[in-house]
């Protein structure tokens, strides 16, 4: 299945042209995410394929706030885990927290990430996730445009439905 599935993600969210990714680097190829997370089918087996790879154990979902919330929501509504979301800051007003959802202490963890280039959006939230008292068991990325490398020099255990690495 996940060949088919990387060819369709691939096919949906694949543009070409001149584009600058958040790592401040040029690429003429871009995986446009939300053409892939905003279509019920994909974003279905986008899920289903991320479930499978959640650390053994697993107790709660994380994500970092972003786009990343709608597949947490789609893979929590799979396998029934609760999900924390990492605000980028904590909010200024109400509870002034920046972990959104309940974080039991030692929580075995899966945190969750569309597409990855750099990998310090993604560690800063398993840093935060870790502050908060969870166990950052494993990080997944639905595309692992080259994040997972940083991710694994921190010590993280990363996985990926798709490694689509830059060539220019």
């Amino acid at each position: 299945m996940d060949d088919d599935l990387i060819a369709r993600m691939v096919e949906t969210s694949e543009l070409h042209g001149e584009f600058v990714l958040s790592s401040g680097q040029r690429s003429s190829t871009y995986f446009d995410k939300f053409r892939f997370l905003t279509r019920p089918d994909l974003l279905r087996d986008v899920a289903r394929a991320v479930a499978e790879r959640l650390a053994p154990g697993t107790t709660l979902l994380g994500a970092p706030e972003g786009a990343a919330m709608l597949l947490v929501a789609a893979v929590s509504l799979d396998t029934a885990l609760p999900v924390a979301i990492v605000r980028k800051q904590a909010k200024e007003y109400g509870t002034r927290q920046q972990v959104e959802g309940e974080v039991p202490r030692g929580a075995t963890t899966t945190l969750i990430e569309d597409v990855s280039t750099t990998g310090h959006q993604v560690r800063r939230a398993a840093e935060v996730l870790a502050e908060a008292g969870a166990r950052v068991a494993r990080i997944v990325l639905a595309i692992d445009r080259g994040g997972a490398d940083l991710l694994r020099e921190a010590g993280y255990d990363v996985d990926a439905v798709a490694v689509l690495r830059p060539t220019d």
